[in-house]
């Protein structure tokens, strides 16, 4: 049985992948528990584990061995399919590329995921107008993601993650692409979200332990193993 208090329950993941004849064992019995509402920082260097283990906690792939609830679901004992439908109703993603559609808007692009959860289209579209404007991007509705710098690609790349609001946002290296000050614009916006809304829990991931040191919890991946810090 889940506990309530607890966003993310991980027990015993393994990640191993094949290459060739040779196994790569990327996850080695990963406990891992974040209560919500935290803040939680996966630090670690390239290669450690860590996307991968991100991957797993987003239902984008499935551990080797082990079990994990998230938001008190059995990531293991979902379709395709269902998989699908609850990253987009739970989940918000962050990525340091961004991932911007572009042949979108940034309005467009906010708006797909509630679009994609069925969501009616003018309630939508309000709702990533207001997003765009709590992220400083109230002028950039029109524009297509190459009129934009890259701290604003991000900016627009954090409302379309919150568009379906989320009970777990995943960031994946979300500053990694951008110079000292920008990203420092971003993890200010982060900040703001968080006190926004104290009851979404925030799971990032980062080599920089200076960035690591804003969240409530720390854990580093080593050679596919985790500790607490």
């Amino acid at each position: 049985m889940s506990n309530p208090e607890l966003i993310i329950e991980a027990a015993g993941v393994t990640r191993t992948y094949r290459v060739g004849t040779a196994e790569l064992n990327v996850l080695r019995g990963v406990d891992y528990q974040v209560q919500r509402g935290r803040w939680a920082c996966l630090l670690g260097a390239s290669g450690s584990g860590k996307t991968t283990l991100l991957n797993i906690l987003g239902a984008l792939e499935k551990p080797t061995a082990g079990t994990i609830r998230v938001g008190g679901v059995d990531l293991s004992a979902l379709s395709r399919r269902s998989a699908a439908h609850f990253r987009n109703r739970s989940l918000g993603f962050v990525f340091q590329a961004y991932h911007l559609l572009p042949e979108l808007s940034m309005l467009e692009n906010v708006m797909l995921p509630g679009l994609l959860a069925g969501n009616s289209r003018s309630a939508v579209r309000g709702k990533a107008e207001e997003l765009l404007a709590r992220v400083g991007l109230s002028g950039r509705l029109k524009h297509r993601p190459s009129e934009l710098s890259g701290g604003e690609q991000q900016r627009a790349s954090i409302a379309r993650a919150l568009i379906n609001d989320p009970e777990l946002l995943l960031a994946d290296e979300p500053t990694g692409n951008l110079d000292s000050a920008t990203g420092n614009g971003i993890l200010e916006l982060f900040r703001e979200l968080r006190a926004d809304h104290p009851q979404r829990s925030i799971v990032m991931i980062t080599h920089n332990r200076d960035i690591a040191a804003l969240a409530d919890q720390v854990d580093e991946l080593a050679d596919g193993v985790l500790r607490r810090l």
